[in-house]
Order: structure tokens, then sequence, then C-alpha cells
């Protein structure tokens, strides 16, 4: 049963979507210089049937990376700027009386698109932040009382800027837990800069970004990257790493389940990506910062309220450095 799935995925790997997923990143790269890493992260992110949140400093490239990645998909595209006042209709829709028909009719909100863009989505209340978490999680939203289907594949790419704090709500633990990964653009170097400049002189990059896939072939990818192998050595490789979580004292809160499936799910997209149809232990150590760093808890007495993240990122680094990798 292995060998066919195995030569299932070969085959499909081999004769298109192999091709297929790096002409989807030269794609991307027209418009964001630099940054493969980034690219295929979101990729793998969008595979993995995932959230993702970008965190960065204004003017990187946040909104333009998934702009890009919708068009290159051939995927539907909504940017929901979030600002206190936006209200949970304004994200999923509301029922609206029809006086002709004398009904009340559903007008959807931005959240029914395959691609949806949270800008800023820490300055949104409370409140109207939660109104993605039945999105996030179970692909659908609610509204009277009645459960509505979300377009497939569907993904909410989040955005937030670290270094401001000034009117805005930090996200609740059980927002950031829904996150798959959590990635970082980066300024882009000198040359990266200047090209961008030039690209930018007399046209819009993304105007000259096509479709390189469509949604049947991302569902594909999609149910193609759970067939990938993941031995049991690298399985008990993640659960160590997450246990290890549960049980330092400098860490409040540990991975839950829901992180351990998503590095899993991950592993399994990012194997695929790079064109192979089994894990390597390469492919968690390299997905552990973006996949865990966020949902940690870190104790109070031992870090301030500014550098959570990187204290972190800093255990987690320990962790990887002490837990025996599998051969």
């Amino acid at each position: 049963m292995k060998d066919s799935i195995s030569n299932k995925i070969d085959s499909a790997l081999e004769f298109r979507y192999i091709a297929k997923i790096r002409s989807l990143q030269k794609e991307v790269e027209k418009v964001i210089k630099g940054k493969s890493e980034t690219i295929k992260l979101s990729l793998v992110t969008l595979i993995a049937r995932g959230n993702l949140l970008i965190e960065d400093v204004p003017g990187i490239g946040k909104t333009t990376l998934s702009n890009a990645l919708a068009r290159s998909l051939n995927l539907s595209f909504q940017r929901i700027q979030f600002t206190s006042d936006l209200l949970p209709s304004d994200v999923i829709g509301l029922s609206v009386y029809n006086q002709r028909s004398e009904e009340f009719e559903f007008k959807p909100g931005p959240i029914f698109a395959n691609i949806v863009l949270a800008d800023e989505i820490n300055r949104a209340t409370p409140k109207t932040q939660s109104a993605l978490l039945e999105a996030m999680a179970e692909r659908q939203v609610t509204v009277d009382g009645i459960s509505r289907p979300l377009p497939e594949p569907f993904m909410v790419v989040a955005t937030q800027n670290p270094t401001e704090h000034h009117g805005t709500y930090p996200l609740p633990e059980s927002q950031l837990d829904r996150f798959t990964l959590r990635l970082h653009i980066g300024y882009p170097s000198r040359e990266e800069e200047k090209q961008i400049l030039r690209d930018r002189e007399n046209a819009d990059p993304l105007d000259f970004v096509h479709p390189v896939m469509d949604k049947d072939e991302v569902l594909q990818l999609q149910n193609l990257a759970t067939q990938v192998h993941v031995d049991d050595a690298l399985v008990d490789y993640l659960l160590q790493i997450v246990e290890q979580t549960r049980r330092n004292e400098m860490i409040e809160i540990g991975i839950s389940p829901r992180g351990s499936l998503s590095l899993f799910r991950c592993a399994q997209a990012l194997a695929l990506v790079e064109g192979r149809d089994f894990c390597i232990a390469d492919d968690i150590k390299r997905l552990v910062l973006p996949c865990f760093a966020h949902r940690l808890i870190i104790s109070s007495r031992h870090s301030s309220a500014v550098n959570r993240t990187r204290e972190a990122e800093r255990i987690l680094k320990e962790i990887l450095s002490r837990t025996k990798v599998p051969v």
C-alpha cells in the first residue's frame, strides 16, 4: 500500500507539480524580492490547510505577498482592513430583510473568499477578532443559527505590526493557536531594494503576475500532502520537542495538540513542495520556530512582555539543540 502511494506521489510530482510549484514561486518573486523562504512557507501553509500570521513593520510587503499568492493560484482574494470600529458582521456577513420576498436574505461578508487578508488584525476589538475563530478552525461561519461553508481552498493571512502597541488589542491565546505559521518578511538587501524601485518605475509588478495553478490543482496538492510518509522516529522526535515545551519551567503554556498537528501537516507539505514523498528531520527542525514560537506563553517571572517573542524563540532553539535527531 505504501509503495502504491509513493508511486502516485512521485508520478504527480515528476510530471506536473514540481514544475508548477517552481513556476509559482517565480511568479510571486516578481513582486517579493529575495524572500524565497517566506514565499515557500506561505505556500506550505496553504497546502497544509492552515492560516498564516505575518508579523513585521509596515511597508515590507505583507499585503503584496498575499495578493501575489492569490493571483498566481487564480484564487479569489479579499482584503479586510481591521479597525477599532469594525463589526463581526462586516467580516462574516449578515441577514437582511427583503421586503419583496418578505424573507431574510444572507449577504456574505468578505470572509467568503479563498484567501482572506486580515490586515492589522490586532487593531480590531476582541469581539471582531473572535469572528474569525470558527472560520479558521472549521472552514465555516454561523449566522442566525445557520452554518455556511467557506470556499475551498481557504486561508486567512493576518498581519500585525509588532512594534506598535497604541490602539491595538493583543491576540488571545485561542486566536494565536489557530495560526499554523507565523512569518517575518524582513528588510530587503540593497540590491533587492534597488530592483524593487526599478520594477515599480513605470508599472505595478502585480499586473504581471500570471496564474500557474487553479483551485482544483491546489486542492489536489492538499490531498497529496496528506499522503507524504512520516516515519515513526520523526513523529517521536516531534513529540519530544512538544513535551519539553510543556515541562519547561520558563513556559507557562506549552504546545497544544493542535500545534503538534500543525507541525506534522506542515512537515508533510514542505516535503511535497521540495519534491519528496517522505519527511526528513530537517523538515521538522526548519518549522519548529515559525510553527511553535507564537503559541508559547512565557512565564512573566522570566520575561517582560516586550521580548516574549524573542524569549520563546531562544527557548525553542535550546530545546532543539538538546533533542536527539533521529537517524
